[in-house]
């Protein structure tokens, strides 16, 4: 549970550069490249925690059927977060 809790985090910390990046990009006062910078996080995120199951498959020698459950968890919260910080930003 430790491995999940800071894989999570380093998906937070992905996030918030993400969204730093977007920030820097659009200059104060636009919104549409932080809600575009949220989007391609869930992108990369998607990425990110596929790899993270797959190391738990191949390397760490657990079963398939036992890691696919932590991969939702690990991708959807942080994908979440994003998704709202999109919904908030694009509706502006």
């Amino acid at each position: 549970m430790a491995h999940t809790l800071k894989v999570i985090a380093a998906g937070f910390a992905l996030l918030v550069v993400c969204l730093v990046i977007g920030r820097l990009m659009g200059g104060p006062g636009q919104s549409a490249p932080i809600a575009r910078a949220a989007l391609v996080f869930i992108g990369l995120w998607l990425i990110g925690a596929a790899i993270n199951m797959w190391i738990g498959v191949a390397r760490a020698g657990y079963p398939f059927r036992e890691e696919i459950p932590y991969f939702f968890i690990v991708f959807l919260v942080p994908a979440v977060v994003a998704a709202v910080v999109w919904w908030r930003y694009y509706a502006r």
